[in-house]
């Protein structure tokens, strides 16, 4: 059985944002990244809600998560024909839970721009999320780990925080993906040891057998790449709208407007084309917590 590739829910993802940064021809405007939408494949019907795999295994690199998570956090069974499960909301639950996700972005060929003073990072966020004491999980990228390995030690052995695979390069699974450049079946499958590896180099413990695809993109043929991982794919069910945002106003009135119970929620770790989440963050957390939201790691809503 082939899953069907169809879109959906609008979101700002900064896949296309830094496709747009990357100044390549054939990029997204920002007027689009407001506007851009993720193509995925059906996710199996029991992935949003399934129990995790007996015995499964972590892709390589992961390790003990914190706050006292298993040594092998999580995980989705397959899906049809042993594709990649897909994981975008614990839609089975009644509590108020909510994780909120931060993709720190950085393609495998901005180094030129990080060395001219442009910031891939996010210092600030992190920090609010220590004080705020929000568990938190950061989907980075390899090259992201590389350029800042000291950031990304310290976020990967604190407790609070877990560290998943968002590729090493920050290149597509699949096309098209918002001008992004696309890797083949071998090369994806590469690129998800190679950020692994990079974390592993860097000091990270924390990490987790989870993966999300640069800007949203996938279909069946990126989930059969992947599935020699053994890792969840983790998609989201709120849009922050953060990507190229001037307003934390608004971005937080988008994220407030559409948690539900076991939402997760993507938001990014990028100062550059991000630059107003970490204020949005600080009207997100205690509004949440007024209404009686708990925030937890995707490990924590995988597993239950």
């Amino acid at each position: 059985m082939t899953l069907s590739v169809r879109k959906v829910a609008a979101l700002a993802v900064l896949g296309a944002a830094l496709a747009g940064c990357a100044g390549g021809a054939g990029t997204s405007s920002k007027a689009d990244l407001g506007r851009e939408t993720s193509r995925t494949g059906s996710p199996p019907a029991s992935s949003a809600a399934a129990p995790a795999a007996p015995g499964a295994s972590a892709a390589p690199g992961p390790g003990r998560a914190g706050g006292g998570a298993p040594a092998k956090p999580p995980t989705l069974a397959p899906g049809p024909n042993g594709l990649a499960p897909v994981f975008s909301r614990a839609r089975q639950r009644t509590d108020k839970t909510v994780a909120l996700t931060f993709d720190a972005d950085m393609t495998a060929d901005q180094g030129p721009r990080a060395a001219q003073g442009e910031r891939f990072d996010n210092p600030a966020l992190i920090d609010t999320l220590r004080r705020l004491k929000v568990p938190s999980t950061i989907f980075m990228t390899g090259r992201w780990a590389e350029e800042y390995p000291d950031q990304t030690k310290s976020i990967g052995t604190d407790p609070a925080f877990e560290i998943a695979n968002h590729s090493y390069s920050h290149h597509a699974f699949t096309t098209p993906c918002y001008g992004l450049p696309a890797l083949d079946g071998a090369a994806a499958r590469a690129d998800v040891d190679r950020a692994f590896e990079a974390f592993r180099k860097a000091g990270a413990v924390n990490t987790v057998p989870y993966f999300r695809f640069p800007g949203g993109c996938y279909d069946d043929q990126a989930l059969r790449a992947l599935s020699t991982a053994k890792v969840t794919a983790v998609q989201w069910d709120v849009v922050s709208g953060d990507a190229f945002a001037k307003d934390p106003d608004a971005v937080a009135e988008q994220v407030l407007a559409g948690v539900k119970p076991g939402s997760v929620v993507v938001l990014h770790c990028t100062r550059s084309a991000a630059p107003v989440t970490e204020e949005a963050i600080r009207t997100i957390v205690p509004e949440l917590r007024k209404r009686g939201y708990r925030f937890v790691k995707v490990s924590e809503l995988i597993g239950t």
